[in-house]
């Protein structure tokens, strides 16, 4: 489920808007405060002035700007997406739709960590070091993609299970632990430089 973030000092606003995005987008999960979680989208209602700020800290997440007022310096890309107030709701959610897929069809959703690039349409991952391609399974790049996002943090067995497998009943901590042996067999070929998932506290993280 993405997280989306809502960011606005207009409660009421906030609070009718989230309310439509919940009924009529149920696929989202939205968040009031950026508390470590894990971000797929970004909305900043008339709080043009925090963009770099999010930016920075999330450098790949698409950023909404809700804007009563057009201006020519946030002009719309693949990672910022300036939208006019008043909304059409249906584009809008449409828009938040398409956001969890900006990336992965743009030149700027390939994902650069270790001398590595993963290419998420293709499901391939180039090793820059020798420029080896190697094919990926889908779950693999959703992996990768996952652990990507968490950044530093130690992704626990139990979270890759629910954002990756959705908490199936077929799937086991076992299953995750072949997938992620399986996967550094595929890409790592053994190679300590070319490490690409590190083992930590129980769970996993990303050579970055």
């Amino acid at each position: 489920m993405p997280n989306l973030l809502f960011v606005s000092d207009n409660a009421s606003f906030a609070e009718d808007l989230c309310g439509q995005i919940k009924y009529y987008a149920p696929e989202f999960n939205i968040l009031a405060e950026d508390g470590g979680s894990i971000l797929d989208i970004v909305v900043l209602d008339d709080k043009p002035e925090l963009l770099k700020e999010f930016r920075a800290k999330h450098p790949k997440t698409p950023v909404f700007l809700l804007l009563s007022e057009a201006d020519e310096i946030f002009e719309s890309s693949n990672l910022n997406i300036t939208v006019a107030k008043p909304l059409q709701l249906d584009a809008f959610l449409n828009q938040l739709r398409a956001g969890s897929n900006l990336l992965d069809n743009s030149a700027d959703g390939y994902l650069h960590f270790n001398r590595y690039e993963l290419r998420p349409v293709a499901r391939e991952i180039l090793n820059l070091r020798n420029n080896e391609i190697v094919k990926l399974t889908e779950k693999e790049v959703a992996i990768i993609k996952y652990l990507y996002k968490a950044r530093d943090k130690i992704v626990a067995k139990n979270e890759l299970l629910q954002e990756v497998w959705g908490y199936s009943p077929d799937v086991s901590t076992h299953t995750i632990e072949t997938h992620i042996y399986r996967l550094r067999q595929k890409v790592e070929h053994e190679n300590p430089e070319a490490q690409l998932i590190m083992t930590e506290d129980g769970g996993y993280k990303l050579k970055m």
